[in-house]
């Protein structure tokens, strides 16, 4: 039996998830709503697996993905998600997640998910065959430059949560560190990224999918 973490938003998913997992004999050893804990809850329990969720606030599920890989690369990374596009899907796998699950699968294709990649190998869910085989296309290719790679681990807290709307006061208490430093945060951001207004923030954001179009102006983004 494997030991987990479930990373969700929604507590009524999470409770949903520890009842499917528990009644077959997995344990879980913590849950979380918020992307800026994740990687210190799987730090903090050692895992053999964290069920993701991609769409958390705070720090979107692709880039708490890339944190764990790098600083836990001991937990397997088990995406579960509502969302389907072959971008969220090859990107994940990309970056280390060893299954893919849809939300609206059956509960057998999750416990199946869950043991295959606790035994160290991989499961997508059937309808994403296609997003599997895009995968490994491109993992045959030199990947373009992509300039949000070049970001460091804080600054892309702070740019998920500028793009959530949140001033430099609100995001220093977030993060625990001053006004000054989270504007210094901001001006790399926005150089790197060639930004010059927050509204250009959102738009990257929305094109990345780290934002969905509901989200604009009021809460941050639920499921992917």
């Amino acid at each position: 039996m494997a030991s987990l973490v479930l990373a969700d938003d929604h507590a009524l998913v999470r409770m949903g998830l520890r009842r499917i997992l528990e009644a077959q004999g997995h344990v879980v050893l913590d849950e979380v709503g918020d992307g800026l804990r994740v990687v210190q809850a799987v730090e903090a329990n050692h895992p053999d697996v964290l069920l993701l969720d991609l769409g958390l606030p705070g720090l979107h599920g692709l880039d708490v993905l890339r944190a764990v890989k790098r600083r836990a690369p001991g937990t397997k990374v088990l995406v579960v998600s509502a969302y389907s596009r072959d971008e969220f899907v090859v990107t994940a796998l990309r970056h280390g997640a060893a299954g893919y699950v849809l939300k609206g699968s059956h509960a057998e294709e999750l416990l199946t998910g869950v043991e295959e990649v606790a035994a160290g190998g991989y499961f997508v869910s059937p309808q994403l065959a296609g997003s599997l085989a895009k995968s490994r296309a491109m993992g045959a290719e030199d990947a373009k430059p992509d300039e949000f790679e070049s970001l460091t681990p804080r600054e892309l807290q702070v740019f998920h949560l500028m793009a959530e709307g949140l001033t430099n006061w609100e995001i220093g208490p977030r993060l625990a560190v001053g006004d000054r430093t989270v504007e210094t945060h901001r001006q790399h951001i926005m150089r790197k990224l060639a930004l010059k207004t927050q509204t250009d923030v959102v738009l990257y954001a929305l094109r990345r999918g780290i934002l969905a179009l509901d989200d604009v102006g009021g809460a941050p983004r639920r499921d992917v």
